[in-house]
């Protein structure tokens, strides 16, 4: 945690601040290794926790390397986070603004930025890459389950559930985020052509493709993998778009590397693409940045000039949706490295027709 915070400070002056001080729980977790209802200041000096007394023993027991500062929620709550950072420079996460518009009135000097926070999350260290690599395996094991589970006459939610519970089993738990009202991508037949299908009652049938996205959440990280099953027959056009869309994310796998920028890694993928004439069938970016967010930066986008850097975590995820027909999607959770990346999951990238 030290590091961390060495590294968040850093880059705090680099914006003229002197302090950190995250709300949100993800910064918080990353600052101190406690998930909850509190705020993490970092100084030079070493870093408070100021928590809630309904918190106060959770933050003790699970924090790392931190002082612990017992207070009530609401207006008590700021007044001692203001009391922590007087005669500072404090750049925050918080987007509240009624809560900086306190700050502010009771003294406090403190900067909405973000970047000193992302910055830092960019780059993983050893224990957050291991904890990301067994989100990933737990990811395989589900998709394992898949090929096992498929069947005409099963439904999206009930394949959902299946997932659910047996990631919960396993240690991981969903993730939660508002542009969607479930956890996993489970979409069969013509939904596939949505890329963020929402979940419903329709059942599998012969002839389908299914997309299933997997994004679950282990020891507060994030691993994010995608496969495509066939159910029964598959078309000749099928068999061509799935082959164009593993060729593809074997580009982008190949072109993720430290050194190249981000819109390089979706060149690759979408170049291809393009070539085979799907080019506009191809309607997201290749990828972004996963830890302790589903998505985060560094975004793999055809503008973004960013350089990847070795031990960032990204997705690589092309896919083509023909609308109404079905939609092909494959998708890794990597680390960037100097040569081809350490690809996270394992489950085979071949065709699976389950019958």
């Amino acid at each position: 945690m030290k590091e961390r915070r060495f590294a968040i400070l850093q880059h705090g002056r680099q914006a003229g601040c002197n302090v950190a001080a995250a709300f949100e729980p993800e910064n918080v977790f990353y600052l101190t290794g406690f998930w909850g209802e509190a705020i993490a200041v970092c100084t030079e000096k070493g870093t408070k926790l100021i928590a809630p007394k309904l918190e106060y023993g959770r933050a003790e027991k699970t924090s790392i390397d931190c002082e612990v500062v017992p207070t009530e929620r609401g207006s008590e709550l700021i007044s001692t986070f203001v009391s922590q950072i007087k005669n500072s420079k404090t750049c925050t996460d918080c987007s509240d603004y009624s809560t900086v518009e306190s700050v502010r009135k009771q003294g406090g000097d403190i900067a909405v930025n973000t970047d000193p926070f992302f910055q830092t999350r960019r780059i993983k260290d050893e224990a957050e890459i291991k904890v990301i690599a067994k989100a990933s395996r737990i990811l395989d094991k589900l998709h394992e389950i898949c090929e096992d589970e498929i069947k005409a006459g099963m439904s999206e939610r009930d394949l959902q559930a299946k997932l659910i519970y047996e990631g919960m089993r396993m240690g991981a738990n969903p993730p939660s985020y508002k542009s969607t009202l479930n956890p996993l991508i489970i979409a069969g037949g013509p939904n596939g052509a949505l890329p963020h299908a929402e979940v419903t009652g329709r059942k599998f049938r012969k002839g389908d493709l299914i997309v299933i996205d997997l994004t679950l959440r282990h020891a507060g990280y994030i691993a994010d993998a995608t496969r495509t099953f066939a159910l029964g027959s598959v078309s000749t056009e099928m068999k061509k778009v799935y082959a164009i869309v593993r060729e593809s994310q074997k580009a982008g796998l190949d072109a993720a590397k430290a050194g190249a920028t981000c819109g390089q890694v979706d060149a690759a993928c979408r170049d291809l693409i393009a070539e085979r004439g799907y080019e506009k069938l191809f309607i997201h970016s290749t990828g972004h940045g996963i830890g302790l967010d589903v998505h985060e930066p560094p975004w793999l986008h055809m503008k973004n000039g960013e350089v990847l850097k070795p031990s960032m975590a990204v997705t690589v995820e092309p896919g083509i949706y023909l609308e109404n027909k079905f939609g092909v999607r494959i998708e890794d959770s990597i680390i960037v490295g100097n040569g081809r990346p350490q690809v996270l999951n394992r489950f085979t990238k071949d065709l699976i027709v389950v019958r």
